[in-house]
């Protein structure tokens, strides 16, 4: 069991949308305070949504060997999501990169998660800078090249897109 905990990183306050209080992707939260966390918290108003969220960082212990969301530039959501190639769906990890950093998703260490995720093939992910902008990252084994590709994302929609659906609709991210 882990024994992580936040601490000064608020990074998923800044890059993961929040339908409930209308906050986009890549938007810092208007209740997040430096060096406080969040000011709505212990509040009625704190978002359903945020208080079933938690970071993989926290509390899987495959993230052993990654560095602490503010300081990799990234965020692993526990959220599945999915792509779809020739009208399959796929299941893949949902990497929230900040833009700053776009190249953080290339850490060896989180390349090295993916591929531990799946021993025999690896596990796929979807890197998204927003809510529109995003790649898919296609482990080793399932390249020609036997190398990782990345490949832009088409179609992309995230939870924040979701909103307007109607809630018995099964959606993923």
């Amino acid at each position: 069991m882990l024994e992580r905990q936040c601490n000064e990183c608020t990074l998923c306050c800044k890059l993961l949308p929040v339908s409930e209080i209308q906050k986009p992707a890549n938007t810092r939260c208007l209740h997040q305070r430096s060096l406080q966390g969040c000011t709505i918290y212990h509040s009625a108003i704190f978002p359903e949504s945020c208080r079933q969220w938690s970071c993989v960082w926290l509390f899987d212990p495959s993230t052993k060997d990654l560095a602490r969301p503010d300081r990799s530039h990234y965020v692993i959501d526990p959220t599945p999501d999915y792509v779809e190639v020739s009208g399959m769906k796929i299941s893949v990890v949902q990497i929230w990169v900040d833009p700053n950093h776009r190249n953080a998703h290339r850490d060896l260490a989180l390349r090295k998660f993916l591929l531990d995720r799946n021993v025999r093939f690896g596990q796929l992910a979807i890197v998204r800078y927003n809510s529109t902008e995003a790649i898919v990252l296609l482990p080793p084994p399932f390249s020609p090249t036997g190398k990782w590709i990345e490949h832009e994302a088409v179609n992309v929609s995230t939870r924040e897109n979701v909103v307007h659906r109607n809630d018995t609709e099964e959606h993923h991210g």
